[in-house]
């Protein structure tokens, strides 16, 4: 029997204007987990979504555990023993926990002998036990809308194991969680390993791979260019194969240039939809040619303050002034107009419309203005030319250029549509809410150069990230939100990333 789990032999795919996979032949042995590391858009996902059945190769051939398939849908890959956790989850959010986990083999019973209905009680107490086994504890009966993004992946997860697969992909899993989630999540894939599953971990993190991936697979522009041993492979040269070139881990930056003050908060309170204060008389100003982040464990209130700036969540208390104009209780459009760019925290909800292509979401904020609309009538070939000129700055890849539909990219391609969109406002500030969520090392480096080519523009910029070495790289001073108020603000270059650490905690003297 051969030593490989699953074989992918010459498999190409393709998709109207692009290549996604090119002739790739990669085989996984068992028991181990081979990580695959490439670029957004190198063809990462769409190879696996192959094994998991979404899409059929175009050429090629699948074998598992030595056995040519014929994967046709995800049903036939669960007949397998093949699970997939997806980049963006696939759950029904009115429905509980275990009615997620259970949807399409759900345990029918009858009553009576002959009246069918399903046994929700045997299905949790099954979830239930499924959890701690693989350290995963969810509540059986929350419903997914009220349940963290950590623990929504863990459902996901769920879903695999209470359907026994055996061979489990990760889609870039740690791209939504914090730094602690994350250690939490490597550590449940390390379980799963020990348990006997084979691991095929999507990702581009470099550092996670180092710590737990056996192999990589690297793949380039569809191709796969490279399959090395983690164990002998420095960060450093995986990130040349995936990028193809050298790429600079330290970002150059110049001394800044302070202007006049731009944004200025002033007591700001929050509250949630509970009512409940999450930002708690917050006050702070960015001036032009400054990049303020905001460091702080995830749920401390620092996106509810972007979202209050931005117009997204109402203010309870304090005021937020823009070039000494109030916006504090401003509508959306009239702040955009005003000299608010904002790059929201979740690229899908707040800044894009997925089923709207390429060139229709690059002039969501301008399309009602003379350059874009004249007398009432939209001036469609006008929303080409410009979306043209961002996919070339901002290296947006697509299928189909302009006329793509957001839906269908990468979720890194997403993000630079929002982020081209946003920095060619060209307003006085900038909010940046998790910018290089889910990016490639290449994707990362750019926009670090980006917000600090806007901040050397005169830009105010306010940086909101849960890297504390994005934080340390990007920012001119440092505000510390712990528990909806700010804790500490410093000059960036006299903190180190261990007392920002421990003011994020709570816990500096």
């Amino acid at each position: 029997m051969s030593e490989y789990i699953v074989e992918m032999r010459h498999v190409t795919k393709k998709f109207p204007g692009i290549i996604a996979n090119d002739d790739v032949t990669l085989k996984i042995k068992k028991g181990e987990i081979l990580a695959i590391l490439g670029e957004n858009g190198a063809g990462k996902s769409t190879l696996m979504s192959m094994l998991f059945g979404m899409y059929e190769p175009d050429e090629g051939e699948i074998f598992v555990r030595g056995e040519k398939v014929n994967i046709s849908s995800p049903n036939e890959a669960t007949k397998l023993n093949i699970g997939m956790v997806h980049q963006h989850f696939k759950l029904a959010h009115e429905y509980t926990i275990t009615q997620n986990i259970v949807l399409g083999m759900e345990p029918v019973k009858k009553r009576w002998g002959f009246l069918p209905y399903v046994d929700l009680k045997e299905a949790e107490e099954k979830v239930a036990n499924l959890s701690k086994q693989y350290g995963l504890e969810v509540d059986p009966k929350s419903k997914i809308k009220d349940i963290t993004v950590s623990v929504q992946q863990r459902v996901e997860i769920l879903k695999m194991l209470y359907r026994d697969a055996e061979i489990l992909i990760f889609d870039e899993p740690t791209a939504v969680l914090t730094p602690q989630e994350i250690e939490f999540l490597l550590k449940i894939i390390e379980n799963l390993r020990a348990s006997g599953k084979t691991i095929i971990l999507i990702t581009h993190k470099l550092e996670e791979i180092k710590k737990v991936a056996d192999r990589c697979a690297v793949l380039c522009q569809g191709k796969l260019v490279d399959l090395c041993e983690v164990e002998n492979t420095s960060t450093k040269e995986m990130a040349r194969m995936m990028v193809g070139r050298e790429v600079q881990f330290e970002l150059e930056k110049k001394a800044p240039q302070f202007g006049k003050e731009v944004l200025k908060v002033e007591n700001l309170t929050v509250k949630d939809k509970n009512q409940f204060e999450v930002v708690k008389n917050v006050s702070f100003s960015i001036r032009a040619g400054e990049v303020f982040a905001i460091a702080g464990v995830s749920g401390n209130g620092q996106v509810e303050i972007a979202d209050a700036i931005a117009g997204l969540m109402p203010v309870a208390g304090g005021k937020i002034t823009l070039n000494n104009q109030d916006i504090t209780h401003m509508e959306i459009r009239k702040r955009t107009q005003t000299g608010v760019a904002y790059i929201p925290e979740d690229r899908q909800a707040y800044g894009l419309v997925l089923d709207f292509t390429i060139e229709e979401n690059a002039v969501l904020k301008d399309y009602f203005k003379e350059s874009f609309c004249e007398k009432g009538v939209l001036r469609r070939e006008k929303f080409t030319s410009y979306s043209n000129e961002l996919i070339e700055k901002y290296d947006i890849r697509s299928g189909q250029g302009s006329k793509t539909q957001v839906r269908s990219m990468s979720g890194g391609n997403q993000q630079k549509i929002i982020i081209g969109r946003e920095i060619e406002l060209d307003a006085p500030l900038i909010v940046f809410v998790q910018p290089t969520r889910g990016l490639d090392i290449g994707a990362i480096e750019r926009i670090h150069e980006q917000i600090i080519e806007e901040r050397d523009k005169g830009k105010a910029i306010l940086l909101i990230s849960l890297e504390l070495e994005e934080v340390m790289n990007c920012a001119d001073t440092i505000g510390v939100i712990y528990n909806g108020q700010i804790k500490a603000i410093k000059e960036a270059k006299s903190l180190t990333t261990k007392e920002v650490g421990e003011y994020m905690m709570g816990v500096h003297a």
